[in-house]
């Protein structure tokens, strides 16, 4: 299964409405990890827009050195981009490209929420309107892991001089029980939202590009309050330490913010709490998917 260049192209052309990357494509249908092969681009020259996609990992990275599952039939794209940015705020990238991905395919049709930190989900609701909010957590009952974020960094005196954003996405590839392919979603679906590869790939990188947009151009608060509309953790109830406690939202950082049950605490202490990512998993809901 191989991407179209021609097709993909024209499908950028008529939707693409920023002008924030120059996209420049470079297309396979296997290579080892997407964002090894775009760092190795930028080492040798290549500049901020360029854009590596592929349909088959075989050496996939996820969050903090973990084995990204890739197998054929999938969407696997890294996005160079140089953004200046405090290197304490490197996780606001990832913020960034998880709420413009998943606004962009809820334009399209579909039901896409973001679970922290850098999930991207489908969620199970009849009948909902995507293109507008989702209103409440009740609604976050069942959903499934579409797709995945791993942004990585080179630092210079403090500040983020190169970024590389990977994503990866399910399109027809398989899937373990708690994750879902587009394909299979769309199978009931009529029309498809998302017509073709080309579609999906389109989508993404305009999603990435609106939200990186967003962040550079109005600001991590305003960024923030629309990451959260679509966050499908708030209100979770979690344990830290054996204190229960209840999510309450996302610090500009990317910290999990959890407001601790001040009846179980025994000693004075702040009851909200900052969660490092990778310092708490919150897994997955058994969904009727």
């Amino acid at each position: 299964m191989a991407l179209n260049r021609q097709k993909l192209a024209a499908a950028l052309q008529q939707e693409r409405k920023f002008t924030y990357l120059p996209f420049s494509l470079h297309l396979f249908e296997t290579v080892s990890s997407t964002n090894q092969i775009l760092w190795e681009e930028l080492n040798s020259g290549a500049e901020p827009g360029c854009v590596v996609i592929a349909t088959q990992q075989t050496c996939g990275r996820g969050q903090w050195g973990r084995q990204w599952m890739s197998p054929e039939g999938g969407l696997y794209l890294s996005v160079a981009i140089a953004p200046k940015l405090d290197a304490t705020n490197s996780y606001q990238i990832t913020l960034a490209t998880a709420w413009g991905i998943a606004r962009q395919l809820r334009n399209c049709g579909v039901p896409v929420g973001i679970k922290w930190p850098n999930d991207l989900v489908l969620i199970s609701i009849p009948d909902i309107d995507t293109k507008t909010d989702l209103g409440t957590a009740d609604v976050f009952n069942n959903y499934k892991k579409l797709g995945g974020i791993l942004t990585e960094t080179k630092v210079y005196n403090g500040l983020i001089t190169q970024a590389v954003i990977g994503v990866g996405i399910n399109w027809a590839n398989p899937v373990p029980e708690t994750g879902i392919n587009l394909e299979t979603w769309q199978a009931n679906q009529h029309p498809k939202p998302i017509s073709s590869l080309e579609m999906l790939t389109s989508t993404v990188l305009l999603g990435i590009e609106s939200g990186i947009m967003t962040l550079f151009q109005e600001g991590v608060n305003i960024l923030l309050s629309r990451y959260l509309e679509l966050l499908t953790n708030i209100g979770d109830r979690v344990y830290v330490d054996n204190v229960a406690g209840t999510i309450v939202g996302v610090t500009p950082q990317g910290e999990l913010r959890v407001l601790l049950s001040t009846s179980e605490l025994k000693t004075v202490i702040t009851p909200e709490i900052y969660l490092q990512p990778g310092t708490i998993s919150l897994g997955y809901r058994k969904s009727s998917n």
